[in-house]
C-alpha cells in the first residue's frame, strides 16, 4: 500500500507520528481510560467529520491520524487493540482505513456509531467530488483542456508511487515479485474483470501453499459488541449479495441494479484498498460506456486532491454516468454500493478474528492475493492511466516531476495534484 505523508490537521488534532501505519504499536499511547464508557453516535460523527475534512495522504496516513485521535488523545481503545483492528482490516477486502473507522465507531456507540463514523469520514470528499462532477457536466466546455490533462498526468504520478510503495512492502522477495509481474502481464494480455478475479484466486492458492507465515505474537482482545451469530449472518449477507446481485441484474434488467452490482463487486474484491480499486472500477465503467475514459482518469486525479477515503471516487463516477442513474442519485447509489461489502465483512469478521489470525494458511493466502493486487495495479498504471494521460514529451516530464515530488520530496498529494494541473493548464495556453 502506498505510503503518503500527512499534510494537514485541525488545530485540536495532533500530528500523527510520520511512521504511523497499518500495524503501528508504539508504546507512547497511554492505557485507555474511556474504553468502557459508551459514547453517542453524534459524538462519533463529529470526531470523524473533523478527520474527514483534514485527513489527506491516503490510507496509511489515515491510520496514523486514527491512532493519534483514538488511542493517544481520546483513549477510546488500547494500542494493542488498535493494532489488532488494523491487522484484521488489512486481512479483509475493502477500504482498510474506512473499515477501521467503522469498527471504532461500532466499539464506541454500537451500530449507529459505525454508520456515524462512515458518514462523517466519507461525506466531505464525496461532496467535493460530486460538486466537481457537476462542474464538469455544466461547464465542461469552459474548463481549460490543459487543466483536465493535468489531472490525468497527476494520476500517473500518484498511481506510480502507489505501485512502487506497495511493491516494496508486499513483494519483498523474488517469488512474490515474480507473481506480481506475471499477474501484470496476464492482466494486460487478457484485460477483463474475469481475468483479475482468476488471478486473485490463483495467487491466493499459491500463497497458501508457499507463502504461509507464522501468526503474530499479540493476543490483545478486541471490544467487539457483536455475537458470532450476528457476525455469521453479516458474512452470509455479504456472500448472498456478491453471488445474487448478478443473477438479479440478469433476471430483472435495470440500470440501477446493474450499476449497484458492478460497484458492490468492485468494493468486495479489492485487497489493499485505496488505489487498488482503480483497475476494477475502470473495467466496470469504461468498457460498458457508462463513463468516458478521459473523464475517468481526470476524476481519479481530482480524487487525490481531497481528504478522506479514495473510495469516494465512486461518488464522482456515479454523478458523471452518461445515463441514469447519474447526478446526486447515481453518486449516492455508487457510494453505498462500493462501501457496503467492506462494512459487512469488517463487522462480520470481528467476532471470529481471534481464531482466524492464527491460521498460517490464511495469512499465506493473503500474501499471495497482495502480490496479485500489485500486479493488477501495475497493469492499470500503463492502461488506462499512462496511455490516456501521456501524449507528448512535456506530459511525461510533468508526470516525472509529480512523481519526484510525491516519492522523494514528500510533497502533500493535494498540492502535487493542484500544481500539476496548473502547470499543464499554463503549458496548454502557451502558443
Amino acid at each position: 500500500m502506498a505510503r503518503f505523508d500527512n499534510d494537514s490537521t485541525m488545530n485540536d488534532e495532533p500530528q500523527p507520528h510520520p511512521r504511523a501505519g497499518r500495524a503501528s504499536t508504539q508504546a507512547d499511547a497511554p492505557a485507555p481510560t474511556q474504553a468502557a464508557q459508551p459514547g453517542s453516535a453524534w459524538q462519533v460523527f463529529l470526531v470523524f467529520l473533523r478527520l474527514g475534512l483534514t485527513s489527506f495522504g491516503g490510507p496509511v496516513a489515515h491510520l496514523g491520524y486514527f491512532r493519534e485521535a483514538f488511542v493517544v488523545r481520546r483513549q477510546w481503545l488500547s494500542d494493542a487493540a488498535y493494532a489488532e483492528l488494523v491487522a484484521l482490516c488489512q486481512f479483509l477486502p475493502g477500504p482498510a482505513s474506512s473499515q477501521v473507522g467503522m469498527a471504532i465507531g461500532l466499539f464506541r456507540a454500537g451500530v449507529p456509531g459505525a454508520f456515524a463514523a462512515w458518514t462523517g469520514f466519507t461525506l466531505p470528499s464525496a461532496l467535493a467530488l460530486v460538486l466537481f462532477a457537476s462542474g464538469l457536466a455544466h461547464w465542461g466546455a469552459g474548463v481549460p483542456t490543459g487543466l483536465l490533462d493535468g489531472l490525468k498526468i497527476a494520476a500517473v504520478a500518484v498511481v506510480a508511487q502507489a505501485v512502487w510503495g506497495m511493491g516494496r512492502t508486499l513483494c519483498p522477495d523474488r517469488l512474490r515479485a515474480t507473481v506480481a509481474l506475471a499477474c501484470a502481464c496476464l492482466t494486460l494480455a487478457l484485460p477483463s474483470v474475469a481475468t483479475q478475479l482468476m488471478l486473485l484466486v490463483a495467487a491466493g492458492w499459491l500463497g497458501r501453499r508457499w507463502m504461509a507465515t507464522a501468526a503474530p505474537a499479540s493476543d490483545a482482545p478486541l471490544p467487539v459488541p457483536l455475537s458470532r451469530g450476528t457476525g455469521a449472518a453479516l458474512l452470509a449477507l455479504f456472500a448472498v449479495l456478491l453471488a445474487g446481485l448478478p443473477l438479479l441484474a440478469a433476471a430483472f434488467p435495470s440500470s440501477w441494479l446493474t450499476v449497484f452490482d458492478a460497484f458492490y463487486r468492485s468494493g468486495a474484491l479489492v485487497f489493499g484498498g485505496g488505489h487498488v480499486v482503480l483497475p476494477l472500477l475502470q473495467a466496470a465503467v469504461v468498457p460498458s460506456g457508462w463513463v468516458a475514459n478521459d473523464v475517468f482518469v481526470a476524476g481519479y486525479g481530482a480524487a487525490q486532491a481531497v481528504p478522506g477515503p479514495l473510495f469516494t471516487f465512486a461518488a464522482f463516477l456515479g454523478a458523471v454516468m452518461r445515463s441514469t442513474p447519474n447526478g446526486w442519485a447515481g453518486a449516492l447509489l455508487c457510494l453505498v454500493a462500493i462501501f457496503l461489502p467492506g462494512m459487512l465483512l469488517a463487522a462480520g469478521a470481528l467476532p471470529f478474528w481471534q481464531r482466524l489470525r492464527h491460521h498460517a494458511g490464511m495469512r499465506g493466502a493473503l500474501a499471495g492475493v497482495n502480490c496479485a493486487v500489485v500486479g493488477v495495479l501495475l497493469a492499470a498504471l500503463y492502461d488506462p492511466v499512462w496511455t490516456s494521460a501521456i501524449q507528448r514529451p512535456l506530459d511525461a516530464a510533468l508526470a516525472l516531476g509529480a512523481f519526484a515530488a510525491l516519492a522523494w520530496w514528500r510533497t502533500p498529494p493535494w498540492l502535487v495534484v493542484a500544481g500539476t494541473a496548473l502547470a499543464a493548464a499554463l503549458a496548454g495556453a502557451l502558443p
